[in-house]
């Protein structure tokens, strides 16, 4: 993990053509901005962790299926 120190109105940029930028600090929280190509999806850890736990679950139902028309 790369660790930085950013001031407000300051960026990062990742991969050329992504850039995170500090828009707000108001007690322990910060507010970012991602610019980024629309094809690059961008989730809240936790919404990603949710959609990965119901990919999954999709993908084991799917198999349950499958085994099901086999026998």
């Amino acid at each position: 993990m790369l660790a930085l120190t950013r001031k407000k109105g300051e960026s990062i940029i990742v991969d050329n053509d992504i850039e995170i930028s500090i828009l707000e600090l108001r007690g322990d929280q910060v507010k970012i901005g991602i610019t980024a190509p629309k094809e690059v999806p961008i989730y809240r850890k936790e919404v990603y962790i949710q959609i990965q736990k119901e990919n999954q679950a999709a993908v084991n139902l799917e198999n349950v299926n499958v085994l099901k028309n086999i026998l």
